[in-house]
Order: C-alpha cells, then sequence, then structure tokens
C-alpha cells in the first residue's frame, strides 16, 4: 500500500478530529444534561429549519417537539431558546442576574462597541443603566412634567390630521415625530417640527437602521462575520450610526458652552455635570466619557420613538379592522371625560379604552424575539444544565400568545384585560417591556405615552381606511425585521363632532 498524499492525510485528519470533537460534545451532553434541540447541519446550523422572516414562528414550532427549553444553532452560534410565560419568568425574574449579560454579536459589538444601555456589558452596562434610569427620573418619567410635554405634543399631533381634512395620509413618519418629540424634549430640552430637515433626517436613521439590524443580510453577517463585506446593510448601519453620533456630538459640544451645574435643562446636561465630576475625582475606571454618551443618546433616540410609534400604528389599524371596538372606546371617553384633554389620572376610569391599549402591546407583538440575553454563570433551568455565557433567546411571541395564558391569544380581544364587571385587570402574563435585569428602561414613559396620544387621537377623530378599502382589506401581516410593524397603510381621519 502506497503513501497517502498530503491532501489526503490533511483531511482524514480533519475528519477525526471532527469525529472525536462530536463524540465529546455528546458525552458533555449525556454528562451536563444540555438541553434537547434538533441536529445542526455542518457549518449552517439550524438554519435550514428557519423562516427568515418570521424566525419567530419556527422557534415556537419547534418548542412544541423540544420543549420550553432547547438548543438551536444559527451558524456557528448556539444558543438557547426560552418559550412560554413560566419558562421565561423563571429565567429572567427567578434568575435575574444570571440571565441578565448580552451575548458578543458581531454587529451589535460593532456598532456600539460595548458602549450605551442597549448593547453594553458587565460593569458599564451597570453604571449607564443606573444613571439612565435615574436622570429618566428626574426628567419627568412618570411625573407631570414630562406629561404636561405629551398633552402638548397630542395638540400639535392632532393639528396635523386635521390639517388633512378627511382625506387618506400615510402617518408612519408624523407618527415617529410626535413620539421622538417626546424623548428629545429629555436629551436635549427642546422639541422640533415635523418637517424640520434635521428631525426628519435623523428619523429616517434610527427608522432604517432599526429596520436593518433584523434583516436576513444582517443576521447571515452575523452567522459568518468574516461575510461582513458582503453584507450591504452591515455598512449602512456603521454609516447612519456615524452620522447620528456626529449629531450628538455637535449637540452636547452646544450644551457645553452653557453648561450650568445648577441648571441641568436635559439629558446630555446631566451627563456633562457627572462627566466632570468623575474627571475632577480622578477615578481610575471612567464611564462618563463622550463614546458612552454618543450611545446612549442613540439608544434613547431608537428605544424612545420605534417601539411606541409602532403600537401607536398598531391601534389605529386595528380600530378601522374592529371599528365596533372603536366605537366603545369612543363612547366612554365621551361619557367619562367628555371633551376635556385626557390625562393620566383618566386611566383608572377608562377600564375599556386601558384594557384595549394593552390588547394593542400583546397582539401587535412588535418585539417577537426579544433583544438576545446571556448567561453570566452556570444555571440550571428546568432541569437542564446551561453553561456560562451562552447565548439566550427569551421569545416574547410565545409569552404574548401563550396558549396557557391567554383565552384567545390568536385574536384582537380586549376581554383579555377585563372582568366580568367590565373593570381592567392585570395580567402576569403581559411582557411585552420584557421582564428581569433587562427589562425596557423606558416603560413607565411608555405606558404614559400610549395612553395620552391613544385617548387623545380616538376622542377627536373616527379612523376609517380610504373611499373604496373596506375593514376586510385591512392587512394584518407584519413587516418582518426585529420588530415588527405593521404594513404601511393610508387613512381617513375624520373629525367627531
Amino acid at each position: 500500500m502506497g503513501l497517502m498524499d498530503p491532501v489526503s492525510l490533511l483531511l482524514l485528519f480533519v475528519i477525526s478530529v471532527a469525529f472525536f470533537l462530536k463524540i465529546g460534545s455528546f458525552r458533555n451532553t449525556s454528562k451536563q444534561n444540555l438541553p434537547p434541540g434538533p441536529r445542526p447541519w455542518p457549518l449552517i446550523g439550524n438554519l435550514p429549519l428557519v423562516d427568515l422572516k418570521r424566525p419567530y414562528k419556527t422557534m415556537l414550532q419547534l418548542s412544541k417537539k423540544y420543549g420550553s427549553v432547547f438548543c438551536f444553532q444559527m451558524g456557528s452560534q448556539n444558543m438557547v431558546i426560552l418559550t412560554g410565560y413560566k419558562t421565561i419568568k423563571e429565567a429572567l425574574v427567578n434568575q435575574a442576574d444570571a440571565f441578565a449579560e448580552r451575548p458578543m454579536v458581531p454587529m451589535f459589538e460593532e456598532s456600539a462597541k460595548g458602549y450605551g444601555v442597549v448593547f453594553s456589558h458587565g460593569e458599564n452596562w451597570k453604571v449607564m443603566r443606573r444613571f439612565m434610569l435615574t436622570t429618566l427620573r428626574d426628567y419627568g418619567m412618570g411625573k407631570r412634567t414630562i406629561e404636561d410635554k405629551i398633552v402638548e405634543e397630542c395638540h400639535f399631533l392632532r393639528q396635523k390630521f386635521e390639517s388633512y381634512k378627511g382625506k387618506p395620509f400615510e402617518t408612519t413618519v408624523i407618527m415617529n415625530a410626535a413620539v421622538a418629540n417626546i424623548i428629545v424634549s429629555i436629551i436635549l430640552g427642546k422639541r422640533y417640527e415635523y418637517e424640520d430637515p434635521t428631525f426628519v433626517r435623523l428619523l429616517k436613521l434610527v427608522g432604517e437602521n432599526v429596520r436593518l439590524v433584523g434583516s436576513p443580510s444582517v443576521t447571515l453577517y452575523n452567522m459568518f462575520p468574516a461575510l461582513g463585506f458582503l453584507c450591504g446593510g452591515r455598512k449602512t448601519i456603521l454609516n447612519n450610526r456615524d452620522e447620528l453620533q456626529a449629531f450628538i456630538q455637535a449637540t452636547f459640544i452646544e450644551h457645553l458652552k452653557v453648561l450650568d451645574v445648577n441648571d441641568q435643562r436635559s439629558f446630555i446636561d446631566a451627563f456633562l455635570v457627572r462627566q466632570q465630576e468623575e474627571k475632577n475625582k480622578n477615578q481610575k475606571n471612567q464611564f462618563f466619557h463622550n463614546e458612552n454618551l454618543k450611545a446612549a443618546v442613540g439608544n434613547l433616540f431608537a428605544a424612545g420613538m420605534e417601539t411606541t410609534s409602532t403600537t401607536l400604528r398598531w391601534g389605529l389599524l386595528l380600530m378601522m379592522k374592529y371599528p365596533e371596538i372603536q366605537n366603545k372606546v369612543q363612547e366612554e371617553i365621551a361619557k367619562v371625560i367628555g371633551s376635556a384633554q385626557p390625562q393620566t389620572e383618566h386611566r383608572s376610569k377608562l377600564p375599556y379604552t386601558d384594557a384595549v391599549i394593552h390588547e394593542v402591546q400583546r397582539f401587535a407583538n412588535i418585539l417577537p424575539m426579544n433583544l438576545p440575553h446571556a448567561t453570566t454563570a452556570d444555571v440550571t433551568l428546568k432541569g437542564y444544565f446551561i453553561p456560562k455565557g451562552t447565548h439566550i433567546l427569551p421569545l416574547l411571541y410565545s409569552v404574548l400568545y401563550d396558549e396557557s395564558q391567554w383565552e384567545k391569544p390568536f385574536q384582537f380581544y380586549p376581554e383579555h384585560f377585563l372582568d366580568s364587571d367590565g373593570k381592567f385587570v392585570k395580567r402576569d402574563a403581559f411582557l411585552p417591556f420584557s421582564a428581569g435585569r433587562r427589562m425596557c428602561a423606558g416603560e413607565t414613559l411608555a405606558k404614559m405615552e400610549l395612553f395620552l396620544f391613544f385617548a387623545s387621537l380616538l376622542q377627536r377623530f373616527t379612523f376609517q381606511p380610504p373611499p373604496g378599502t373596506s375593514k376586510e382589506d385591512l392587512d394584518l401581516t407584519p413587516v418582518s425585521g426585529i420588530t415588527s410593524p405593521p404594513m404601511p397603510y393610508t387613512f381617513c381621519a375624520l373629525p367627531r363632532s
């Protein structure tokens, strides 16, 4: 028998190593009791199983076979999927610290560089999140001061709707602008006109990046970072980030010129004051630097605009789809507060309206995949061993549509949030803001905005499809991406007498 050529020897070596690694992984699995899951293909993992437009539906389907905790592989990235209210609560709430990290996802790492709040890690995340929560509270989150700003913005939004005089129009840009003005008032201490070219550009940058982060091309880049040069979405995200950060940089330089420690007017002012204090103390670990400021403001822009605006657009679409529900909301508002401007204090007196808003959030399911988590230590969940550093995906879709928690999960049914006497009831499985250490920092603000904007619009307008379009023609299929906005639609806002 002749000697094998070098290529054949190398191939045999690779196969041998792969075989022993496979044996080792099986041994580890049986020894450590890792979660079950579908067998991955070499290189591409379980990618062939995934509906790239609706991956959360694939995951929920797989949970019926493998259980509420199972392994899944996207390319070479191993992850553990969590489904159902009970399992996700046990992980994110009962074992909050163990599931509090973010994994190293290539696109998030490249765009955020570990700064800010949403995609940061460890001590930086703790310091920045604590500062963000405190500052949002100081600048009115949940207080009268911010309520006054939202009420004022409701007035501008109603004027804009009235300007169309009952003719059809599309509302994505308008709604984004109205909602973004609330977070802008906290960040910068001002508001923009809806047509302001700088403002329109900023909204476009943020909106485009939110869409692209969940696109198939960026998903492919996260699986195979070496192919980044082929991913157009990645390049656009980074260019948009640079443009947004250049605006933030110029803005806080202006703030520095007039910074008064005793008269802090905005989030940026508060950050710059902390920056000066940190420098004066000569702290070894400094967190209040310009990179963290730019990233944190970018986080606030994106989170403060996209989710609330998307929920409101779903709300108006669902009111047209179910005009009988729209009528009941309008009747309740007319009966309880008449023509008075809706205020936060009215929420408890408008149980049906409150139930409808909650059901819009549940049904719209605007962050179906959630943002990924990672484990900070070895943990055991539902009897399975999950090693430290594991990429975790707690599927919010599986909570908001959990058949064990909701009477009619796949229907728009406001009665989910009402008792037999028509009083509002809280539901444990209502987790649109996620849960645990990484839950949305702006939940209180978002709830206030949703109630005031929705009630103000329903009080003044009846929403109908354009002439020639019936309610049956309205499409409730969401756009695919990291968030799930409704398909673009036009409507008529008919003033109510």
